[in-house]
């Protein structure tokens, strides 16, 4: 039975070198012939990596041999081959086996936070009833939105986005006698949709991680055909800001005058305390003094005319501005007085 196995199975002076016996080495032939004769499975698998047979050791389920390997067979027939592959139950236990790790997911929108910058102040204007200016030219906010924003992907794109959403459909007065306001009746139609997006977008997770991100050039306006992309809100009305982190695989209806989107792909903040009345003049007095007093763009106003009235606190303001070798007429105060107003009307 050995002798008809050997003359079938007869081996190259080259392959010789390469096989079973010649690894294992001579002095286990005789042990070898007799597994064979006992019809016992004789492969690769199972030998030790060193070569020797190991009786103890359990044998190694997959083997990999390269053509180029010290340890490949180099045999001429494919019985060699059979043995020594490794078998699996279908494609998916091949590449389960050898799959390296796995990258990281990209950063869940569930893990993005965004503080408020400046939470104090906004705490204090909202404890009195926080007013904000429109016109129909469009007036800054103030306080202004500044928010620092993480827990972004540092390599995933992002949009940053504002827009301003009413708190409920109410219009409302000012009572002065009681300085509250209430409900004055149902409110006005809806305006069309307003999106402000950050001038900084489109940018990464990384670069809007290691920066404020401000909101300080959107304008508010009550002008309904306004063409200069400020939000449009009604007098006498409550808003309620809020900031749109938006992935850029998102982003398709992203338009300033549409609303955001919803999905997965956006996440949505607001703070309580940034909720503002809207006035096309203040209403109430202490309003009027913690812009003037908070405001960096107020210096003038509180440094000169806290304690005067009338001209005397023009000329001390303006006093730069007199020619020195003429005296000042009534047109001049006026000049100064529209400008003061303009001024005063454009930092508050």
């Amino acid at each position: 039975m050995s002798e008809r196995r050997r003359s079938a199975v007869a081996l190259s002076s080259r392959a010789h070198a390469f096989s079973v016996e010649a690894l294992i080495g001579t002095n286990k032939k005789r042990k070898l012939r007799d597994w064979e004769d006992k019809g016992l499975d004789l492969s690769m698998e199972s030998l030790s990596p060193s070569g020797q047979l190991g009786e103890d050791e359990d044998p190694t389920p997959c083997l990999d041999l390269h053509p180029d390997s010290e340890q490949s067979t180099g045999s001429d027939t494919e019985v060699l081959a059979e043995r020594t592959s490794c078998s699996f139950g279908s494609h998916s236990d091949l590449t389960s086996g050898g799959s390296g790790p796995q990258p990281p997911p990209p950063s869940s929108m569930e893990e993005i936070q965004v503080e408020l910058q400046c939470a104090d102040l906004w705490k204090r204007f909202h404890d009195i009833g926080t007013e904000m200016i429109i016109t129909k030219a469009g007036r800054r906010m103030f306080p202004a939105m500044r928010v620092k924003i993480t827990g972004l992907d540092p390599h995933q794109q992002y949009y940053i986005a504002m827009d301003i959403v009413p708190v409920d459909n109410k219009r409302y007065r000012y009572v002065y006698h009681s300085s509250k306001w209430m409900v004055a009746g149902n409110a006005d139609s809806p305006v069309p949709p307003r999106v402000y997006i950050h001038p900084d977008s489109l940018a990464s997770g990384d670069t809007w991680m290691r920066q404020v991100v401000s909101f300080d050039k959107l304008k508010l306006t009550n002008n309904e055909l306004d063409d200069q992309g400020h939000i449009i809100l009604h007098s006498m009305h409550k808003y309620q800001p809020r900031v749109h982190v938006i992935r850029k695989d998102f982003s398709s209806d992203l338009s300033p005058t549409k609303p955001v989107p919803a999905g997965d792909g956006v996440k949505t903040f607001s703070f309580p305390e940034t909720v503002f009345t809207t006035v096309t003049a203040y209403q109430n007095q202490q309003i009027t003094r913690l812009k003037i007093d908070r405001n960096p763009f107020a210096k003038g106003f509180r440094d000169s005319g806290r304690n005067r009235t009338g001209l005397e606190a023009i000329m001390e303001t303006y006093a730069f501005w007199r020619p020195p070798v003429r005296t000042l007429t009534f047109e001049d105060f006026t000049t100064m007085q529209k400008q003061q107003g303009k001024a005063k009307e454009e930092f508050l």
